[in-house]
């Protein structure tokens, strides 16, 4: 058997290292400290021996005991004292120790007797009068020694239950065992046994750090960088520090259901002109006012590729304002738009728009809008509906009223003089003003000046716009600003908070930056492959990617397109988005798409002038579109150009051998019937002998009579000549066929 460490062996039978190493000394085997090594059965069969009580198995602690009851114990001589008197019933009798030349009974003269003290396993008490349980003899130094495997004193169980240890995303080896509190060289030494090498500095994926955790016996959970941006903190306020603030409303509902038109028709601008194709791709947020009360809208588009931006529009509202054409009804992004309302717990008001046309049928809508869970007020629900004209701009009023309500009802307020904090709307870079966020403001007052972090992003506020363009020295609580100072574009959905100065939000900036630079590096790794595996891969054809560049005017847009790609079916080709940045497509971008054999998409924007010379010099394909559902369509129809050719066999014919001929210069002529279907001269060929394949080839010669001829129909004989087979017998069957190569498409 293999020989183990003394420590190791400790651990697997749950003893200690002293007590292993005292069963091995009493059994002869040369034993120092933990670390050494000695053969396993060898130890096993110690400690075996120590538990039945073996001689052999003795502990320097028993020793003296038997040394002394071996010896014949010399009968007391008579003093004149009185004896001891017999223990009474019950208690633990105590062995008479012998008195002798060695005095370890008796007391020398002029010395003092000791006094005994028993130590309970619970707490020491106070001296005992009556004589104790004779203890093993100490050694030198005063400490008791246990004897070998007694149970230590019983100790009432506290059941806890084990919290989980957080790990961020992305960790190093070192991370990762000061969170596990063990070893950079356990950790190693771990990762060793798994079969991977790794550096105090190298990131590990949530794989490895999953198994090590498994191996180290740790309850963990993994945290991404994403995952703790969503925990927005949590503020205690003051009663008295709360004041009422705007409500927060968000527009949702499907396309072309009139929602801009109706934001358009409250605030009397025109937004949808703008915009590309008619449909709303950016979000928007604006104030209006109604008798003496501010509203906040955020526009969020309907079309169901920015999903994730309707989310995130949810996750900031106070009230969600469904719109539903009155002459179209509930669709599927209408049923969406309810769910993320009601994940977001919020409060729905319906507004059924396009009452003034004259298909329009507001009562269809009501009962479709029932069967969703949302029953009008009229109906005995607790739905608030108004009909209402984006066009005539009828009931504009009553909506803003109910709205307004609304809002009386949930008692929205927040602290106005604390540290500013808010939500990232959406985010763009302008060629003019540099990088530009659009922030709701949801606690505190923003003011010029101030320094700001949003995650992997830092910056000081140099200039605010409201909506309309006007500048701003300060933004209140539910009031949304384009906000000018940042050092990047922000990803939209980030917190943004007000810290003390520029170092700290820098600060803070970077170690949001590493995070994410970590999990990326980590996710690398983990996709990562051997060259073998690889190249088996490629020669089975299961390797085929496409590689795109995404560039986009707003973050808002690049996020709704990777959704949108994701949903393409990736069985056979998969679509790897290498690289989304919003802003123009420049250079650097094309040198990368050049690198990875890359696409670049652009939304919304155009290339730069030397971005347009090194495409043409390093062969790079730049498309760009302004409507998304070009660019989805394009995928799909690069992806499907990229799908190999599916062969498809068709069977053109059957014919019997009969009989065969000899020719000295052609060799074996088979004389064939044909029986079904063609054969063709030059054809694919299958020779069938008792239903087993037992050739392939083609038709070499083909004649009818003396006669070469190209193809020779059911019913008629001929004779054929195998390309390169000879060994044809009568009774043999010839099925020719071709091969066709068809163009497959995605499902």
């Amino acid at each position: 058997m293999a020989r183990k460490r003394v420590h190791e062996i400790a651990k697997a039978k749950g003893l200690t290292s002293k007590e292993v190493l005292a069963a091995l000394n009493s059994a002869g085997v040369e034993a120092k400290a933990a670390a050494s090594s000695v053969e396993e059965d060898v130890a096993l069969k110690a400690l075996e021996t120590a538990k039945t009580g073996d001689g052999a198995a003795v502990t320097a602690a028993e020793q003296p005991t038997r040394a002394a009851a071996s010896k014949p114990v010399a009968e007391p001589k008579p003093t004149g004292e009185a004896k001891p008197a017999a223990p009474e019933a019950g208690k633990p009798v105590r062995p008479v120790r012998p008195s002798g030349d060695d005095g370890s009974a008796a007391t020398k003269p002029g010395q003092k007797k000791r006094r005994r003290v028993v130590i309970d396993s619970q707490a020491s008490r106070r001296e005992q009068p009556q004589a104790p349980p004779r203890r093993p003899p100490r050694r030198r130094g005063g400490r008791r020694r246990r004897p070998l495997l007694e149970e230590p004193p019983a100790a009432p169980v506290v059941e806890r239950e084990e919290q989980a240890l957080t790990v961020p995303s992305g960790a190093t080896v070192r991370e990762v065992a000061e969170i596990f509190g063990v070893g950079s060289a356990d950790v190693i030494k771990q990762l060793m046994t798994l079969g991977e090498m790794a550096t105090l500095t190298q990131t590990l994926s949530d794989e490895t750090i999953e198994v090590l955790a498994e191996a180290l016996d740790r309850k963990i959970e993994i945290v991404s960088a994403a995952e703790e941006a969503v925990e927005a903190p949590a503020y205690d306020d003051q009663p008295d520090d709360l004041v009422d603030r705007p409500p927060v409303v968000t527009i949702m509902g499907h396309v072309d259901h009139g929602k801009t038109s109706l934001l358009d028709a409250i605030r009397e601008t025109e937004v949808v002109a703008g915009e590309a194709g008619g449909i709303t791709q950016h979000i928007g947020a604006y104030q209006v006012h109604q008798n003496g009360n501010t509203i906040s809208f955020i526009d969020t588009p309907g079309h169901a590729a920015f999903t994730a931006m309707r989310a995130r529009g949810a996750d900031v509202t106070d009230i969600v304002v469904i719109v539903v054409a009155a002459d179209d009804g509930v669709m599927p992004q209408t049923i969406e738009a309810i769910d993320h309302a009601r994940a977001a717990d919020v409060p729905i008001l319906v507004a059924i728009n396009k009452i003034d046309l004259p298909n329009a049928n507001p009562d269809k809508v009501k009962g479709e809008l029932a069967n969703q869970g949302l029953n009008p007020e009229d109906w005995g629900g607790d739905t608030v509906f108004v009909n209402v004209s984006a066009k005539t701009k009828e009931n504009l009023d009553s909506l803003l009223e109910m709205i307004i309500l609304l809002a009386e009802v949930e008692e929205l307020q927040a602290n106005p003089d604390a540290p500013a904090s808010g939500a990232v709307i959406e985010s763009h870079l302008d060629p003019g003003r540099g990088p530009v966020a659009t922030v709701l403001v949801q606690r505190g007052t923003l003011r010029v000046g101030e320094s700001l972090v949003a995650g992997a992003q830092w910056g000081k506020v140099r200039a605010m716009h409201d909506h309309t363009g006007a500048r701003l020295q300060e933004a209140r609580p539910g009031d949304p600003v384009e906000v000018l100072g940042f050092e990047g574009v922000c990803e939209a959905g980030e917190h943004v908070e007000v810290v003390e100065n520029d170092r700290r939000a820098r600060q803070l900036a970077q170690e949001r930056a590493q995070r994410l630079k970590s999990e990326q590096l980590a996710r690398r790794q983990a996709r990562r492959m051997s060259l073998d595996e690889v190249f088996a891969k490629a020669r089975e054809g299961e390797i085929n990617e496409l590689g795109v560049v995404l560039k986009g005017d707003v973050s808002g847009s690049l996020e709704a397109l990777q959704d949108e790609i994701a949903k393409l079916p990736q069985q056979e080709i998969a679509v790897n988005v290498i690289h989304a940045a919003p802003g123009g497509i420049n250079e650097s971008d094309v040198m990368l798409a050049a690198a990875s054999d890359a696409v670049i998409i652009g939304f919304n924007v155009r290339p730069l002038a030397d971005a347009r010379r090194a495409a043409e010099q390093e062969g790079v394909e730049i498309r760009t579109y302004s409507v998304i559902y070009k660019v989805t369509e394009e995928l799909r129809a690069a992806m499907e150009g990229m799908l190999q050719p599916e062969e498809v066999e068709q069977t053109l014919g059957q014919a019997e051998v009969l009989e065969l001929f000899k020719a000295s210069r052609v060799g074996t002529i088979a004389g064939c019937s044909v029986t079904d279907g063609k054969v063709s001269r030059g054809a694919e060929v299958r020779l069938i002998r008792d239903g087993t394949v037992a050739w392939t080839g083609r038709i070499g010669s083909l004649r009818r009579f003396k006669d070469d001829v190209s193809e020779v129909e059911a019913g008629l004989e001929c004779g054929v000549v195998l390309e390169g087979f000879q060994d044809v017998k009568v009774g043999d069957v010839l099925e020719v066929f071709e091969t066709r190569q068809i163009e497959k498409t995605l499902e």
